[in-house]
């Protein structure tokens, strides 16, 4: 891996409208050394793929609240790789715990739910890299 920061695209996938959290992220991530390309609310997959193209990004990380996760989560995965991007993608937000190892067995490299702390949440980005890089 290369000496650069890591390049994070964060998004809100579909009509969740809760962006209090991944403003959080993007600061927590920010002061951990990592470059942040905010998206915003109400995203595609289409303009997520293409921030992740135009961005050369290393991560992607979604926010979701609005119970969608199963679907929208594996989805992501799914468009990168049709995209041919081996990108990670990093789900936080309400995941009940039955959901955590859906997720994972469909390509989500990592799940934060509430309360993780900055350093967790760091971590969970850069192992998350290093092991695409690995």
């Amino acid at each position: 891996m290369s000496d650069d920061p890591i390049r994070v695209v964060l998004a809100k996938l579909g009509f969740d409208g809760h962006d209090r959290g991944i403003k959080v992220v993007a600061r927590i991530l920010r002061d951990a050394g990592m470059e942040v390309i905010y998206l915003g609310l109400r995203q595609s997959y289409a303009n997520v793929v293409n921030a992740v193209e135009q961005e050369d990004a290393d991560a992607v990380g979604l926010s979701m609240h609005n119970a969608s996760h199963l679907t929208l989560a594996p989805k992501m995965v799914e468009a990168l790789a049709a995209a041919d991007l081996d990108v990670p993608v990093i789900v936080g937000g309400i995941i009940p715990d039955e959901d955590v190892q859906p997720l994972a067995d469909k390509g989500v490299a990592a799940i934060l739910g509430p309360g993780a702390s900055a350093e967790e949440v760091a971590a969970a980005v850069r192992s998350a890299v290093a092991q695409r890089a690995g």
